[in-house]
């Protein structure tokens, strides 16, 4: 019946997120076509319209179509407060084609609308990582110019007789009415209708080292030196370009809006063929805890909560938290207190209470002064890196391995050791899956406090789920005084190959949440330089833990088998009052989950938080495993009916 109930779990864990991924992919996807939409009208209207009259019949039709056809799509989105607006604004644009009104306001309008649907519909509008330009010179010549020319002139040897013929790159008005991110999209996707395929086989950043090689063939060398006097001079400029999606849905026409006295032209030139320049010099850490915290507080001033959440947010999960392991390193109780520092000011924007707010800012001012004073003394401490490194993991390490040692131990006693070998292949993945994600965070993207906090959240409440089952179905064993039986008659046919596959995804589920958390920890500690202290602090940890783990197995191996179960079903029952309240918690700091501080102690180790939806959270768990263990117990004492 629990094994049974443990599947019904899983199953139904793997439907929800499999149901809400492909929900969110399908709107993400919807939600992008129809800004493609958007932006192809706002680029090729001025070829189908001049002066009021029809420049192109063909054209012209296509962009009556292309509204029209706009207006059905936002229909068809999910409901969301600004749909309605964004449909008038849709609206508004069709009857501006209609009227063969002037380019430039066919334009203003159709960005408008793309820019309105990206905030109510969002999907991914920049690189997590800085294009290789000169990468995509080499991709241009090799996949481009054959069509499009070498130069961009839209005049390449395999040109002739395609219909349309090959955008000229080199346009400078169309480049100009174009962002990085359409192109993009019509490099990802292709153009219907057309000759232009679409490159979605080619790897993510290959596809945006094209749109941003391409889209500097329109300005000449003297443009771009322009651009970068400019942006040298203007620090106004350098504050409007604070991240990569500002550049990517820029156009000369939107800088020049916001910065009337800049250059858009210029600007782009620069900016376009040095991507890198916006990264230069970027604040981190806690310099970028108070960048965010300034912008948050004037975001509730002015009365927009939803930005001052997402700013307060990335104070601490972008800035802060990969500070955290050294900080707590050297002075665990300061880490303490600039996260529950943190906690009270979200709590302060999500009740509205600007002075609450500003009274737990200065908190935060006072404490990350305390933090900048500690990493500066402790810059050149080993001792610190290499406590650090053992302390993290052990402490991520010991969950894991209490999941890992408790089911081999159980496939022990159960004498099936076939099963044993989807449990090893499990954390063997899950140790591979970390390393690969180590690479990947320090080479290729980087990985968002969000991303981690939603892995350790999604990874212990998932993981807290099965143990609640596998822990009820043991212990009913255990109370029925029927274990040995269940063993020898039962479990030894019961575990099929869906229940193999679910050892090897409980596996590797309990011990990626932690690498995951320890790559990303050891990453911010290998900052200080201490490599050997580093290497030295993960070792003394990993060799404690086998120790741990060979004890743990000869100590199951000698137990009782009634023992065995009834102790072993209460550790896998608190694991999972322990895994909820650290799973709520690290959904409260992605923002998935809202966040009330109340007076109490912080127990990490027990997944004890000071706040009402965690403890909540514990309590439920707790209450559900205490009746699962009395259903138990009562259901042992009725007697057997008698075998007729």
């Amino acid at each position: 019946m629990h094994r049974k109930l443990w599947w019904l779990f899983a199953c139904l864990w793997c439907a929800v997120a499999g149901v809400a991924s492909a929900q969110a992919q399908e709107v993400s996807g919807q939600s992008r076509q129809l800004w493609q939409l958007l932006e192809y009208v706002a680029v090729d209207y001025g070829g189908a319209v001049e002066n009021g009259v029809i420049a192109s019949e063909g054209e012209y039709a296509e962009m009556v179509d292309f509204t029209a056809t706009a207006q059905k799509q936002i229909a068809a989105l999910p409901e969301h407060p600004q749909r309605a607006a964004l449909a008038q604004q849709i609206a508004q644009l069709q009857q501006a084609v209609h009227d063969k009104a002037a380019a430039d306001q066919v334009a203003e309008l159709a960005h408008g609308a793309a820019a309105s649907l990206v905030q109510a519909y969002p999907f991914p509008m920049a690189p997590a990582f800085v294009p290789n330009v000169a990468q995509g010179g080499q991709l241009y010549a090799q996949q481009c110019a054959s069509c499009h020319g070498a130069n961009g002139d839209g005049n390449g040897p395999a040109a002739a007789g395609l219909e349309p013929p090959p955008i000229a790159f080199t346009d400078s008005e169309r480049a100009d009415a174009r962002s990085l991110a359409a192109l993009y999209q019509v490099i990802a996707q292709g153009v219907e209708g057309t000759s232009m395929t679409d490159y979605s086989s080619l790897p993510e950043e290959d596809r945006w080292a094209l749109a941003f090689f391409i889209s500097t063939m329109s300005y000449d060398a003297a443009l771009k030196q322009q651009g970068q006097q400019q942006w040298q001079a203007d620090a106004a400029l350098r504050n409007h370009f604070n991240e990569m999606g500002a550049l990517t849905t820029a156009t000369p026409a939107s800088i020049e809006k916001a910065l009337p006295q800049a250059d858009g032209r210029a600007a782009l030139a620069y900016l376009r063929a040095h991507p890198e320049v916006i990264n230069a010099g970027k604040p981190t850490g806690t310099a970028l805890s108070r960048l965010r915290l300034q912008e948050s507080l004037a975001a509730l001033h002015s009365g927009d909560t939803a930005a001052a959440m997402r700013l307060g947010l990335s104070a601490y999960l972008d800035g802060f938290e990969p500070l955290e392991p050294a900080v707590a390193a050297r002075d665990k109780s300061l880490m303490l207190a600039v996260e529950a520092a943190m906690l009270q000011y979200r709590a302060a924007i999500s009740r509205q209470d600007v002075a609450g707010a500003q009274a737990a800012a200065q908190q935060l001012e006072a404490a990350l002064q305390q933090v900048d004073a500690l990493l500066q003394d402790g810059a050149n401490d080993t001792k610190a890196t290499f406590l650090g490194a053992f302390t993290i993991l052990l402490r991520e390490g010991l969950e894991a391995l209490l999941i890992v040692i408790g089911t081999v131990a159980l496939l022990r006693r159960a004498n099936r050791r076939d099963a044993l070998g989807y449990v090893h292949a499990g954390w063997i993945s899950a140790l591979v899956a970390g390393g690969l994600t180590w690479v990947v965070a320090t080479y290729m993207v980087e990985v968002s406090g969000a991303s981690r906090e939603l892995t350790e959240g999604l990874g212990s409440i998932f993981a807290a789920v099965i143990l609640l089952s596998v822990g009820l179905w043991m212990h009913s064993k255990s109370s029925a005084g029927r274990w040995q039986e269940y063993l020898d008659s039962k479990l030894q046919h019961a575990l099929g190959k869906g229940s193999l596959w679910g050892l090897f995804a409980l596996s590797f589920v309990a011990v990626y949440r932690e690498v995951f958390e320890t790559v990303l920890f050891y990453t911010a500690l290998a900052a200080d330089g201490h490599y050997n202290a580093l290497a030295g602090g993960g070792l003394a940890a990993a060799v404690v833990l086998v120790v741990l783990a060979w004890v743990l197995l000869k100590t199951s191996a000698r137990m009782p088998i009634g023992k065995f179960f009834s102790a072993t079903s209460i550790l896998v029952g608190a694991l999972a009052v322990v895994l909820i309240g650290k799973g709520a918690a690290a959904l409260q700091e992605a923002g998935w989950l809202t966040a009330t501080p109340v007076a109490g102690p912080r127990l990490e180790w027990l997944g004890t938080y000071p706040t009402a939806e965690t403890l909540a959270a514990q309590v439920v768990m707790l209450v559900i495993v205490v009746a699962g263990f009395g259903f138990n117990m009562l259901s042992a004492r009725r007697p057997t009916p008698a075998k007729a």
